[in-house]
């Protein structure tokens, strides 16, 4: 997906979002028998750390990232992580994981008493950072995605890895914008009318 793209999105019943741009990550498996996919998790991140390079974050997923390229690559070396999708600066929607699989997103986490929250979340990639503040262009594709995924999943919550990782985790960060994401999703649910509204686990 571009910027340019419109704003409509749709996830097919295998998983795959057919606007997003597919790079398939080994770094995945099956979820658990019976599990509900119900929860939206919204990260940050950026490569090297707040500078934005879009193709060493596919690299990453993709275990190909050269970690002689960087010192702060060295700590990455053997790391098998993934999410479903990644929203770059531009507002471009890649995606690594069918969500009828598990990503590897979210590690030991917790929410509303449950544990492993890969077992049954989406995780969704932002590039950026703590520190600055999210380009309009990506909260409109994230709303735009997280509408097209409430079409096909029963998705009833949204939350931020700091929200299911409290204490290990700070994304997406205080530049994060809860309350601009949940108009913005106000507006397009009406719209599409999902069979259920999102709701936030902090007062957003």
């Amino acid at each position: 997906m571009n910027p340019t793209d419109p704003p409509g999105l749709v996830v097919d019943a295998d998983g795959w979002c057919q606007q997003a741009q597919q790079l398939r990550s080994p770094n995945c498996d099956p979820r658990p028998d019976g599990a509900v996919i119900d929860l939206l998790v919204v990260h940050n991140i950026s490569l090297p750390p707040d500078e934005f390079c879009t193709h060493y974050i596919a690299a990453l997923f993709l275990n190909r990232l050269d970690c002689d390229l960087h010192p702060y690559f060295d700590r990455l070396r053997g790391m098998r992580v993934s999410a479903h999708f990644l929203i770059t600066r531009a507002g471009a929607l890649l995606q690594f994981v069918s969500v009828n699989e598990r990503a590897w997103h979210a590690g030991v986490s917790l929410f509303e008493g449950r544990e492993r929250c890969n077992d049954f979340s989406i995780g969704i990639e932002l590039e950026g950072s703590d520190f600055c503040p999210f380009a309009d262009q990506q909260y409109e594709t994230l709303a735009a995605l997280a509408v097209a995924l409430q079409q096909r999943y029963p998705l009833r919550s949204v939350a931020g890895h700091e929200h299911i990782a409290p204490g290990r985790k700070t994304d997406p960060g205080p530049c994060f914008d809860w309350p601009r994401l949940r108009a913005m999703l106000q507006v397009r649910q009406l719209a599409s009318a999902p069979a259920t509204t999102l709701s936030f686990p902090i007062k957003a």
